[in-house]
């Protein structure tokens, strides 16, 4: 609420606060009035309630020293201040962001409308990839991360409304994942019997606990804990290969760490695959290091490697072309959804802040099982109903 001082009889001096600023201070605006003369003494305390009034709406709606500041200026220092994200997420905002700043980039906050970014995304469905259009998931992909630097405007209270939120979009196709049977996970399991370390472990562990590429490149043999026949794997960071950085160590995608039992079988092929990198040290002349996954040489593997070798494995054992090394997690998580484990829990495992990325991204599989049960359900029933009316 606005604080009015009286500074003479026709003279008021009205203060508004407006939240902080990302360094901490305080945002205030101050405005000095004069009551004009054709305005009665009765009616002076009206007319500055008034005035009072209106310039609260407008500190309100972003009329702010901050307000002043552009979109990039803003974005970029937002950036800076993000530390939950794992480097990869980081490079992927930092990206969307350097591709949106030529449109709106110097744009004021407090002049961001609605129709700017409307304007936006129809520049933005015009790019093409690989001589495609490129999709509209894509298209609306680069709002919200628009969107994630205006809600943090808007929560620093330097704008009134996210205008990212006040547009209408259209529909995106719903996003399914190719996931495989069970019969080519045995198969691949079966092919990956036959497979040389590290890469026959890496995979393993990948179908076996969901684990993202950079959460297993990351890993490190303080994160196993060995215990008899089972095993304990702890995965708290994550490395990413980032444009312009290089491969980079952080957080895991949602900031979190989390705990994985192994069963006998992946614990009795962690543990075979440990001996080697022991074997190996000792017989090169160099000290184990810290990461699981390093080379013949002790030295760590580009991520990237992991995947072109699996593509390999994909195509010359006739897999489909749909197939990636993030396959191996989606099939983890669909197998556990099927199995009745409770979405928590698979989120959990998976890494996931909640459940709706789940229920987004998995639908189809549980389709199918519903789908299953209604001809099962359907089958007793008119068996059932067969056999009454034979018996009548």
């Amino acid at each position: 609420m606005a604080s009015i001082k009286k500074l003479d009889t026709r003279k008021f001096k009205i203060t508004v606060s407006n939240g902080y600023r990302p360094d901490g201070r305080k945002i205030s605006k101050a405005r000095t009035i004069t009551v004009p003369r054709t305005v009665g003494g009765r009616g002076i305390p009206q007319y500055v309630a008034h005035e009072a009034e209106e310039f609260e709406k407008q500190v309100r709606s972003g009329y702010s020293e901050d307000g002043e500041m552009t979109f990039q200026e803003y974005a970029t220092r937002w950036l800076g201040r993000q530390t939950k994200y794992a480097p990869g997420t980081l490079g992927f905002y930092r990206q969307s962001l350097e591709t949106v700043y030529p449109m709106i980039g110097n744009i004021k906050l407090n002049r961001l409308r609605p129709i700017t970014l409307e304007n936006l995304l129809a520049e933005l469905r015009k790019r093409t990839w690989r001589g495609r259009p490129i999709q509209e998931s894509t298209v609306q992909k680069y709002l919200t991360v628009v969107s994630a630097v205006l809600s943090d405007v808007k929560k620093n209270e330097i704008i009134e409304k996210n205008p990212a939120r006040m547009i209408d979009l259209p529909e995106t196709a719903p996003r399914t994942q190719v996931i495989p049977t069970d019969e080519e996970a045995h198969r691949f399991l079966d092919i990956l019997a036959n497979e040389e370390d590290p890469y026959k472990t890496f995979y393993a562990l990948a179908i076996y606990t969901g684990c993202r590429r950079g959460e297993l490149c990351a890993l490190k043999w303080q994160d196993v804990i060995m215990n008899g026949d089972e095993s304990i794997l702890t995965v708290g960071r994550s490395r990413s290969s980032v444009p312009g950085k290089g491969v980079v160590e952080g957080t895991t995608k949602n900031g979190q760490c989390r705990t994985i039992y192994l069963s006998e079988d992946m614990t009795s092929i962690l543990r075979s695959y440990c001996y080697l990198k022991m074997r190996e040290a000792q017989e090169n002349g160099f000290e184990m290091g810290d990461y699981v996954f390093t080379n013949e040489k002790g030295k760590l593997m580009h991520p990237d490697t992991f995947s072109r070798h699996l593509r390999r494995i994909y195509d010359q054992n006739d897999f489909s072309r749909e197939f990636h090394l993030h396959t191996l997690r989606h099939y983890f998580v669909s197998t556990m959804l099927h199995n009745g484990v409770d979405k928590q829990t698979v989120a959990e495992l998976a890494g996931h802040g909640d459940t709706g990325f789940l229920e987004r991204t998995y639908c189809h599989p549980q389709l199918q099982l519903k789908r299953q049960a209604a001809k099962v359900h359907a089958q007793t029933v008119f068996d059932f109903s067969g056999r009454e009316s034979e018996s009548a």
